[in-house]
Order: C-alpha cells, then structure tokens, then sequence
C-alpha cells in the first residue's frame, strides 16, 4: 500500500503530528530533526506546520495527492510510523483534500 502514500501525503496535511519530545535529536536516541519541531507542552512536541492552518507538515515534499515525499522519512515520529493507510482517519484526511476513500484488503 505504500505506493498510494507517495501519491497521497494527505495526513501530513491534514493532521497535528505530536509525539513525546524523547524522540527528538535533543535526546541521545531521539531521531526526529529538533529543528523541524514545535513544543506544545513541557513534554510534547509537534512537526513545524501541523500546528497551524493550513496543515502542512514541514517534512512534506511534493503535491498532495499527486506525488509526495517524506524528507525525514527514516527519522519520522512513531505517530507517522503508526498512521495507517486505509484507516478512519486516512480516508478522513483523503476527504479533507477531496481523494476517495482508500480500501485496504
């Protein structure tokens, strides 16, 4: 199902990306870039552009529903990690930017 993701993109568009702040580059085996990161509580953060609207991940490459890119793909978050194509929330993010609904069997 990968393939329709790098056509997609529409969750980094549509959703706050937060995640405990330990997964970032401030901690010793943190991955996500600091920079590319927003605090929203002494211990959260979110991905700079998916605190605001519109939406749009700092990390995203490309055009929604067209052709898209991760730029930290290898250091994403585990709520990117976790994201699941083909779920509630794809198909609402893929409604949001007026894509069909994504069927996974």
């Amino acid at each position: 199902m990968s393939h329709e993701c790098v056509k997609c993109g529409a969750c980094c568009a549509s959703f706050r990306v937060s995640f405990y702040w330990g997964e970032t580059s401030a901690h010793d085996q943190g991955t996500v870039p600091i920079e590319f990161t927003t605090a929203i509580s002494p211990h959260h953060v979110c991905m700079k552009g998916t605190e605001q609207k519109p939406v749009k991940c700092i990390a995203l490459g490309g055009e929604v529903g067209k052709q898209v890119s991760c730029g930290i793909y290898e250091q994403r978050s585990s709520t990117c990690r976790e994201f699941e194509a083909g779920s509630d929330d794809c198909n609402r993010a893929r409604s949001m930017h007026g894509m069909p609904e994504l069927i996974v069997s």
